[in-house]
């Protein structure tokens, strides 16, 4: 497999690399020393060069003032963000315009998504459910309007644009669900089907419970009680919500991969710096063979996620489904980024716990990450289920 990135990826990496080598992960508290989150708002500042970096718009297309790039890039992206812990709602405004560009309305996508890539607008989606257990389609019910059941449900955008839906639910740990202005919310109608509401955050019938994530950044429970929204804010299509949801996944994939790369140079700088017996501990045998696993644990994540992200960038086809290399990525972002942080705490030492220094930042995000993924087991599972209903033949 040829995982050689094209000229404009590279240059999207350079771009990438340039925003974020102002961005100091000690800018805001520590996790471990604020009872609540760490800050109220998102790096706006950041946000704004991200923007004047045309990294925002990215993913759309010319037509919305875009590069047409795909997830493959977006991904890149990602993983240098996590490089410094970059606090911005990068992947889920991206994934939800990404999502609504392909599946959703033309007139609202062309609306919104201008204002996206110029950074006016965040974008976040609820993709956790009531308790992060259950699929996030069930904690949320999609209904038309009784006083306006004729009114069919689809995705164009010549129909009435009264509100049609009424929709009812909670969605929990949210991603900067109080700075968004928009927020995607996967629900389910009366016959079973998985369709994604766009929603104000400010609208009638929509409340946010504060949250704090594991990093310590300001998460919400969004609850919904007869939230009324036009039809053109639904998206039906077939698989949009499922392609929402592999869009989240294969980009904190990369957000795990960049955490772990970042966090594996610490280990390398320190190690390669403290003394012992008279030697840097790096020549320590027991040092090196630690550190050497880390590293093919970061390969396999590496490789595991081009995979994933080049099939849902292409839509190529093979023996699984593309949720087969997703759940192959996941398996080893979940149990890798945990594997890193570990090994990177114990070769530091008292240095790893202390808040003067940086490592038990990466070590929160790395656990928030791992929780996001899921264990490792499940996708196991999961992927078990995909090998025995399609033949390998």
């Amino acid at each position: 497999m040829d995982f050689t990135f094209t000229e404009e990826q590279q240059a999207a990496v350079e771009a990438a690399r340039a925003v974020f080598s102002g961005v100091v992960p000690d800018a805001v508290p520590s996790p471990a020393l604020v009872p609540g989150a760490v800050a109220e708002d998102i790096d706006r500042p950041l946000w704004a060069g991200l923007a004047a970096g045309d990294l925002l718009s990215l993913t759309l297309s010319p037509e919305h003032g875009g590069a047409g790039l795909d997830l493959v890039a977006l991904c890149l992206v990602l993983r240098e963000s996590a490089k410094v812990l970059a606090r911005v709602p990068l992947l889920e405004t991206c994934a939800v315009a990404m999502t609504l560009q392909r599946y959703g309305d033309q007139g609202l996508a062309a609306e919104l998504l201008p204002g996206v890539g110029r950074g006016e607008l965040v974008l976040t989606v609820g993709a956790n459910g009531r308790t992060g257990h259950d699929p996030a389609e069930l904690a949320v019910t999609a209904r038309l309007d009784g006083d306006r059941a004729d009114v069919g449900g689809g995705g164009d955008s010549d129909g009435d644009s009264e509100a049609v839906w009424v929709l009812d639910g909670v969605q929990s740990a949210v991603p900067w669900a109080q700075t968004a202005n928009w927020i995607a919310v996967p629900a389910h109608t009366g016959d079973g089907r998985a369709v994604l509401a766009l929603i104000r955050r400010g609208q009638d019938g929509v409340t946010i419970a504060e949250q704090v994530s594991t990093s310590g950044e300001l998460f919400g429970e969004v609850r919904l009680d007869a939230v009324r929204i036009t039809r053109r804010e639904l998206i039906d299509a077939a698989g949009a919500w499922e392609w929402l949801h592999a869009l989240l996944t294969t980009g904190t994939c990369a957000l795990a991969l960049g955490l772990g790369e970042a966090v594996l140079a610490m280990t390398s700088q320190y190690t390669g710096k403290r003394e012992q017996f008279g030697f840097p501990v790096a020549t320590f045998q027991s040092v090196a063979v630690q550190t050497a696993d880390r590293y093919i644990d970061l390969r396999a994540m590496e490789v595991t996620l081009w995979q994933a992200a080049w099939r849902i960038a292409t839509g190529e086809s093979g023996a699984l489904p593309p949720a087969g290399d997703v759940a192959v990525a996941k398996i080893w972002a979940s149990d890798g980024v945990r594997r890193v942080v570990q090994t990177a705490q114990h070769l530091h030492g008292g240095f790893g716990a202390d808040t003067d220094y940086p490592l038990h930042r990466f070590h929160a995000w790395a656990k928030q990450i791992e929780l996001s993924l899921g264990p490792a087991a499940a996708h196991e599972e999961a992927l078990g289920d995909l090998l025995a209903a399609h033949s390998l033949d």
